[in-house]
């Protein structure tokens, strides 16, 4: 039975957020062809992590046994994630790009499961996991575009996700999602529609085959 570890981190609820929305698909359709699979789920805005301290940082470069009782106890926490994404067959990231960048609650858990030498490294202990990010916006922030050189969310994550954590990085980016609520931007709204419902598309398309390809080797 494969994992599939989901984590969102949207500060809107359910339908309201264009990110959960297609990150919903993603594990509908993974649940749905691999039904006796497992799902970690984290929302990480109802329910954040916590940011890195003092404690839980040197405790990462301080041999277990010479732990202080603070940095024990702030490194089992830590533990407790980067367990969860080693576990993982497949991980599912709903990333909203929130004033050019990612959630603050998406880089605590990066930051979080960042341990050089372990996670990350010459060989990161969860390499070669397939990822799929879901990063939406509200713009467009694709090459070519006035705001191209703003975009730090499929940048920065595809840095950390797969130059340091060595993961198989996959992007949906459902663009435009503002257009129904800016003035400014009601001549974009067929093109929002339009990127939605491809991002539904593929998302749905990506869980399926995914989670197919555990099925298979389980068969």
């Amino acid at each position: 039975m494969a994992t599939l570890l989901h984590l969102d981190s949207s500060v809107l609820p359910g339908s309201a957020s264009a990110s959960r929305t297609v990150t919903e698909a993603f594990r509908k359709a993974w649940e749905e062809e691999h039904p006796q699979g497992t799902v970690i789920y984290r929302d990480l805005s109802a329910d954040p992590v916590p940011h890195i301290s003092a404690d839980g940082h040197t405790a990462a470069f301080v041999d277990p046994s010479e732990h202080t009782p603070e940095q024990a106890a702030a490194f089992a926490r830590r533990l407790e994630f980067i367990e969860e994404l080693e576990r993982a067959d497949a991980v599912l990231i709903g990333a909203p790009m929130y004033n050019f960048s990612i959630p603050s609650t998406l880089k605590a858990w990066l930051d979080n499961v960042i341990v050089v030498g372990r996670t990350a490294g010459d060989t990161p202990s969860a390499k070669g996991t397939p990822v799929t990010v879901v990063a939406s916006r509200g713009g467009a922030y694709g090459p070519g575009t006035p705001r191209e050189g703003y975009e730090y969310v499929q940048n920065y994550l595809g840095a950390v996700l797969k130059d340091m954590l060595g993961l198989d990085v996959e992007f949906i980016v459902p663009e435009l999602t503002m257009a129904a609520q800016v003035p400014a931007m009601a001549e974009l709204v067929p093109l929002a529609e339009a990127s939605r419902a491809k991002a539904l598309e593929d998302a749905a398309a990506k869980g399926r085959t995914l989670a197919g390809q555990f099925t298979a080797k389980a068969a």
